[in-house]
């Protein structure tokens, strides 16, 4: 069997076989976005890495170095948000081929910078190899989260409702402009859905006040959409859920690109990815106090789309009218081996 045929997770699963049980002082290991460790001081390690690969994660003629810059930044950022932590060190290694132009890099590092030091925290060395296809490049970040208010996926619970941060679907309609050139939106809307895609933005301050709160059950960033992402957190606390279409946050803008492309804002909203908000569950009596304090500290609104229904592993997306659909079975949002 090729890993075409496998998929992204089951290859996570098929990894972790092979390896040895993890030692006492990993509280998180593989499997996870972050891995989280005991370094036995008053706080927890935590450690994550992303790459972006040319002409997977990126189009080079149609994002600029310091786009592409933040963009790695603010990824890795959002996985520590997502365990409620702080981000600190950054090692960055690059595979560039030889006629990549000097002025790639200085863009890319201008980009890495503003966005690291915007997230408090420094790039403190990295790696360079030459490659003969398409580039890469990678960061690990490191990070610190206080035990009291580390989050993790696995803490669902039956009854929690399930809610997310902003705006579902922009990325994917940005990415629907850059891949149809063609498509004529207000300028408006177009900039804004664009951003979104090219130049997203990590939720750290509000991931840090969800975790102070104590009253978050369970969390992720939507990376791969929100349907894979309740996937890993259904499998992680062995939790079944149910999304409420009606109830998803998609901006105006976002529906319009959607009119325009022909295509479906709600499948967008679900499974698009790269949004990069804050999904998570918590007691439905803790969330009128939780959506309160986020706004009033952050001005980010979050928006309550569905609920744990009980045992299991599926996450239904379930309508007014009571029909229902099992994304349970399979990665339902982005998976690198499977995609396109």
């Amino acid at each position: 069997m090729r890993i075409g045929e496998f998929g992204e997770f089951e290859l996570i699963r098929r990894i972790g076989t092979f390896l040895p049980g993890p030692p006492g002082d990993v509280v998180v290991g593989i499997g996870d976005d972050v891995a989280v460790l005991n370094v036995s001081g008053p706080e927890y390690l935590l450690a994550t890495c992303d790459a972006q690969v040319e002409n997977i994660h990126f189009i080079r003629a149609a994002t600029t170095p310091y786009q592409l810059g933040r963009k790695i930044v603010a990824i890795n950022v959002s996985d520590i948000a997502a365990c409620g932590g702080r981000p600190k060190w950054a090692l960055v290694s690059l595979a560039l081929t030889p006629d990549t132009g000097v002025d790639f890099v200085d863009g890319l590092y201008a980009g890495m910078q503003e966005e690291i030091h915007a997230a408090g925290a420094s790039i403190v060395g990295g790696n360079l190899s030459g490659i003969r296809g398409e580039i890469v490049i990678d960061l690990s970040l490191l990070g610190t989260v206080s035990p009291e208010c580390l989050i993790l996926r696995n803490g669902a619970r039956s009854g929690d409702l399930v809610l997310v941060t902003g705006t579902l679907g922009e990325s994917r309609a940005g990415l629907e402009l850059i891949l149809r050139p063609e498509l004529e939106v207000e300028q408006e809307a177009g900039d804004r859905v664009r951003a979104r895609h090219l130049t997203p933005g990590a939720r750290l301050r509000e991931g840090r006040i969800l975790a102070a709160t104590g009253s978050i059950h369970a969390m992720a960033d939507v990376s791969d959409g929100v349907l894979g992402d309740l996937g890993h957190i259904c499998r992680a606390s062995e939790v079944q859920a149910e999304i409420w279409p009606e109830s998803l946050p998609i901006s105006p803008e976002c529906l319009r690109v959607a009119e325009v492309a022909r295509c479906d804002a709600v499948q967008w909203a679900l499974s698009g990815g790269e949004d990069y908000e804050l999904l998570f569950t918590a007691d439905p009596r803790r969330v009128p106090e939780i959506r309160g304090r986020l706004e009033a500290e952050t001005g980010t609104s979050c928006h309550v789309i569905g609920r744990i229904t009980g045992k299991g592993e599926a996450v239904l997306v379930r309508s007014r009218e009571g029909m229902s659909s099992d994304y349970g079975r399979g990665p339902a949002g982005w998976d690198h081996f499977r995609a396109g």
